[in-house]
């Protein structure tokens, strides 16, 4: 059923409250003025309700109708074991670690780096690195029709700032690692992430998002990726905030000639997950690789929107999401090429394959293409299924039990993706959180 979302003035007035509060801090005019226009904005758009094509099938009112108030950053420190445990191990990766949306020196580890890389949080780079901030902070995630991204950009008091020099190649991972801790009233963060590589730089990104108590909250996350000519960007994004938590994130990219970037994207928690992944193809030679793993049980919906603009000739883009559902999951899957008119010599495929485990589980997939060159080669396709029986009755045959051969099956759908990881603990992390919700681990409901 449509439902029309009104309430949007207590986020409103939240936009204004913060606003003036920093017309006293020192913040520069420039970023005043580009929270000014956002705030406006997102009065303007006001909440997206399943009116709009692109959220028919996300419903975001109990986000809009839960006035949410801006999370603080509570006076004792958390203990440093409570967010160890969401560290990478055996991985010497320099972490930076937000709390609530500000950003905790103690709980982050910022050596090992190579000389003129840059690590800081939003703050700090606005005394260091001011005119990189200006040219590119805000300036390539869409607020004009993306109401989500106006209003984190309205709302963001920190985040983090990843510089990559010309021609250098930061061999370990960086982990941007973003902790909630659900207070009461229900509390919001805006998490912001900066990154810029320059011409024939490498990096690994870790972007992580983890809630340490139960309790309602609500992410709004905004990452926005400049990759310099020749660069070459790994990038992993893992969201298992708890089973109250609301988290909506948008990701920008934007390709310089001959840059090659990799993201995958895993979401494993929350009750309601919505992923923007927007692509910008802006120069010739770039390779573009999206790729993406979600689990929902219960009554979890996790939506992901994909949208890759190859821009200029001679480009490659893979996108390929895997879901699988059970309970009364609900997953969404929309993914658009688009190949414009100049675009000559672009190779693109899309693909979204389901598995249901479940009578109840959902899934709608919609892959699109909109091709406006004619020398060019794209595919897109989208499958949903059952775990096959066949296969099921030939570990049956081999000694296994039924939840151990259901289990096997659906861990090697999932595996695909996993497998695609180049950080060995994250891959290792990562097949330990999957099997957790498989069947023998006793979250995930597998009944016929």
């Amino acid at each position: 059923m449509i439902q029309a979302i009104e309430t949007k003035d207590s986020y409103v007035a939240l936009c204004e409250s913060a606003i003036d509060a920093r017309r006293t801090a020192a913040e520069p005019a420039w970023l005043r003025s580009i929270r000014r226009g956002a705030a406006e904005r997102f009065r303007a758009l006001g909440f997206p309700t399943t009116r709009d094509d692109e959220w028919r099938y996300t419903n975001v009112s109990r986000i809009a109708d839960t006035p949410f108030e801006i999370a603080t950053h509570n006076d004792s420190s958390l203990a440093f074991e409570r967010i160890e445990r969401f560290a990478l191990t055996d991985v010497t990766a320099c972490r930076l670690t937000f709390v609530n949306g500000r950003f905790d020196a103690g709980l982050s580890k910022l050596d090992g780096l190579p000389d003129g890389v840059t690590v800081c949080n939003l703050a700090a780079a606005m005394d260091t690195h001011a005119p990189l901030l200006e040219s590119h902070l805000a300036q390539h995630a869409d607020c004009d029709g993306q109401a989500f991204v106006a209003l984190n950009t309205a709302l963001f008091e920190d985040g983090a700032f990843v510089h990559v020099p010309k021609g250098v190649v930061v061999e370990t991972p960086i982990h941007v690692l973003f902790a909630t801790t659900p207070q009461s009233p229900a509390a919001m963060t805006s998490p912001r992430m900066l990154i810029v590589t320059e011409a024939n730089s490498r990096v690994t990104i870790v972007e992580s998002y983890v809630g340490l108590d139960t309790g309602a909250c609500f992410t709004n996350a905004v990452t926005e990726i400049v990759a310099g000519e020749d660069s070459a960007i790994d990038h992993y994004k893992l969201e298992r905030e708890n089973d109250e938590a609301y988290h909506i994130a948008t990701f920008q990219v934007d390709h310089q000639r001959g840059s090659d970037v990799a993201s995958h994207c895993i979401s494993l928690g929350g009750i309601l997950v919505r992923n923007d992944i927007n692509a910008f193809l802006d120069g010739e030679g770039c390779e573009c690789l999206l790729n993406g793993l979600y689990l929902a049980d219960g009554t979890q919906h996790i939506d992901n929107h994909l949208r890759v603009d190859h821009a200029k000739p001679h480009c490659n883009s893979r996108e390929f999401f895997k879901g699988i559902l059970a309970g009364k999951g609900r997953g969404i899957f929309s993914g658009k090429i688009m190949v414009r008119k100049d675009a000559q010599q672009t190779d693109a495929k899309q693909s979204n394959k389901s598995l249901l485990l479940s009578p109840d589980a959902l899934v709608e997939s919609k892959p699109q293409l909109e091709i406006l060159a004619d020398d060019v080669k794209c595919t897109h396709g989208a499958t949903i299924g059952q775990v096959n029986e066949e296969q099921m009755f030939y570990l049956r045959t081999r000694g296994l039990s039924e939840d151990a051969a259901r289990t096997l099956l659906v861990y090697a759908f999932a595996r695909e993706i996993i497998a695609g990881v180049r950080i060995p603990a994250l891959r290792t992390l990562l097949d330990e959180l999957v099997l957790a919700k498989l069947p023998q681990g006793g979250s995930l409901d597998v009944s016929e």
